[in-house]
C-alpha cells in the first residue's frame, strides 16, 4: 500500500478542543490522507516524506471543522416569509408552501444551504427532512447527491410526519405520509445511504418531526426501528410553550416524559432546541444522556425563550450547536450561532457566567460531533481522527487587535475561512467553496424559489 500524502500546516495558532483543551499560540498539523497524522507546537518535525503541500498559516487559527446538528435543508428556497410569527402560525403560514416541494427543488435547496455553511467553516451537516409530498420524486436521494458534491461529511435525518389536518395536525393531509408507508420509507433509505465506518460521509438517522406532528404509534415504532438497524434517533423537543400545552392536553404529560414514554431518552437520541426544559427534563436527559441541538438564532426568531444550556452543561447533557432551517434563520451559517449562542444565552439567568468563548466552540465542535454519535471520529484535533479542519484568517482589520484568537473568533465578527479541509480533502479556499459554483448554485436556488411561490400561489 502506497503512503499517505501529508499536507503540512505550519506557523497558526491551534485550538484543539480535545478533552484538555489544549491549545498552541504558534503549531502545526500534519494531515495524511483523511487523518491528523500529528500536530503540535512550534514547526513541523523535519523529514516527513510525501508531503505534498506546505501552508504557512501565519495569522491564522485552526480549530476543528464546525459540526451543525440540525437544519432543514428545503427551507432555503421559502427564507424571508412570516417574519413575525411564532412557531404555530409560522407554521401554519408555511406548511401550505412546503407541501408544494418535488424533487427538483429539494436538491436545489439543499445545494444552497450547504454551501453557505461549508464557506463558513462547517465540515460537518445534518439535515431533518420530514416533508414527503406524494409522488415528487426521490428527496432524500437528491438531498444526500447535494451534499456529496458539496463534500461535506453528512447526517440525513430522515423526518416523517403522519398527522395532518384531518387529525389535527398543522400540515395538510397530502404532505404526510401513513404510519406503514413513513416507517417502510425510512428503512429503506437507512439501508440504501447510511453508512457506519469510522470515515464515513454519509449517515442516517431515524427522524419523526415533533410530537404535534406524528402519533404515537410512529414515534414509538420509529424508536425501535432504529435501534433494530443500529442507528440515531432526532426529533424536535420542548421548543415552545404552545408545544408544552398540547402535550399536556393530548398526552396527559409534559414532553420529556412523553418522549420517555415512547422510547425517545437514550444515549442514541437527540433532541433540536429543548427551550422549555424544567429541572426534572434535563435530569432526565442527563440521566439517559440524550442529547440536543441548541438553536440560539432560529430560537430567538421564533421568540421561543432561551434554552437552559448553561444548566444543561453542568449536568452534563450532551449538547451541539444548529442553524435549523433557513425560514427561521435565514443567514443559514453555523459560525455566527458561536456568537449568538454566547450572547443570548447571558440574557438568561446566568448572565455573564452563562458561557464563555471556549465553552462555545466546544459546542459548536466537539459538542456537535458528540451529539452526532461521532465524537470518536471528529470534532477535536488530535492524532487519528478524521482530517477536518478549519483555518480561520485572524490578521485582517476584522480581528487584528484581538490578542486571544479564540475570543476574536466567537466575540468578533465573522471570520474569514482561507482553508477547509474534510476527510483531507480541501473545499474551501479564500472564502470561496472549490466543489461546486457558487454563483450557478445562487441563480438556482432563486430560480426554484420563485418556481415554488407560483406552484404554491396556484392552490
Amino acid at each position: 500500500m502506497a503512503a499517505a500524502q501529508r499536507i503540512v500546516i505550519e506557523n497558526c495558532s491551534i485550538a484543539t478542543v480535545d478533552a484538555d483543551d489544549t491549545e498552541y499560540a504558534s503549531g502545526y498539523l500534519v494531515l495524511a490522507g483523511n487523518r491528523i497524522e500529528a500536530l503540535g507546537a512550534g514547526p513541523a518535525p523535519e523529514g516527513l516524506a510525501n508531503v505534498v503541500r506546505r501552508i504557512d498559516a501565519t495569522g491564522h487559527l485552526a480549530t476543528p471543522g464546525l459540526v451543525n446538528t440540525h437544519h432543514h435543508f428545503y427551507q432555503w428556497i421559502t427564507r424571508g416569509l412570516a417574519t413575525d410569527h411564532n412557531l404555530f402560525d409560522w407554521l401554519v403560514a408555511l406548511y401550505p408552501i412546503w407541501a408544494r416541494i418535488d424533487e427538483p427543488m429539494a436538491y436545489t435547496a439543499a445545494r444552497g444551504s450547504l454551501a453557505m455553511m461549508a464557506r463558513g467553516g462547517v465540515t460537518t451537516a445534518m439535515d431533518h427532512h420530514y416533508v414527503y409530498p406524494r409522488g415528487t420524486g426521490d428527496l432524500s436521494g437528491a438531498i444526500i447527491r447535494a451534499a456529496r458534491e458539496t463534500g461535506v461529511r453528512f447526517t440525513l435525518a430522515r423526518g416523517s410526519m403522519d398527522r395532518g389536518e384531518k387529525d389535527g395536525g398543522l400540515p395538510p393531509d397530502f404532505a404526510v405520509e401513513s404510519l406503514e408507508g413513513a416507517l417502510a420509507a425510512t428503512e429503506a433509505t437507512v439501508k440504501e445511504h447510511h453508512d457506519p465506518s469510522f470515515d464515513a460521509m454519509t449517515q442516517v438517522a431515524v427522524a419523526p418531526c415533533s410530537p404535534f406532528s406524528v402519533s404515537t404509534e410512529l414515534l414509538r415504532d420509529a424508536a425501535g426501528l432504529a435501534r433494530r438497524l443500529g442507528v440515531r434517533l432526532h426529533t424536535h423537543g420542548s421548543e415552545t410553550v404552545e408545544e408544552e400545552r398540547f402535550c399536556h392536553e393530548l398526552f396527559g404529560m409534559g414532553p420529556t416524559d412523553y418522549f420517555e414514554s415512547t422510547g425517545w431518552l437514550g444515549e442514541d437520541v437527540w433532541m433540536a432546541h429543548c427551550v422549555h426544559m424544567n429541572d426534572s427534563d434535563i435530569a432526565a436527559f442527563a440521566r439517559t444522556g440524550t442529547g440536543v441541538a441548541h438553536c440560539p438564532s432560529s430560537n430567538a426568531r421564533l421568540a421561543a425563550g432561551i434554552a437552559r444550556v448553561p444548566d444543561m452543561l453542568a449536568a452534563g447533557v450532551p449538547v451541539g450547536l444548529g442553524v435549523d432551517g433557513t425560514a427561521s434563520n435565514e443567514s443559514g451559517e453555523l459560525h455566527t450561532e458561536l456568537r449568538n449562542a454566547l450572547l443570548i444565552n447571558r440574557l438568561g439567568a446566568h448572565k455573564e457566567a452563562a458561557l464563555n468563548a471556549r465553552q462555545v466552540l466546544r459546542l459548536g465542535t466537539h459538542g456537535g460531533a458528540r451529539v452526532l454519535g461521532r465524537a470518536a471520529e471528529t470534532g477535536s484535533l488530535e492524532a487519528g481522527k478524521l482530517a477536518d479542519v478549519v483555518l480561520w484568517k485572524m490578521d485582517t482589520l476584522a480581528h487584528a487587535s484581538i490578542a486571544d484568537p479564540v475570543t476574536a473568533l466567537v466575540f468578533g465578527a465573522a471570520a474569514p475561512v482561507t482553508a477547509s479541509f474534510v476527510n483531507g480533502r480541501q473545499i474551501v479556499a479564500d472564502g470561496r467553496l472549490l466543489t461546486v459554483d457558487e454563483d450557478a448554485v445562487a441563480r438556482a436556488t432563486r430560480d426554484e424559489a420563485r418556481r415554488l411561490a407560483r406552484i404554491a400561489a396556484q392552490g
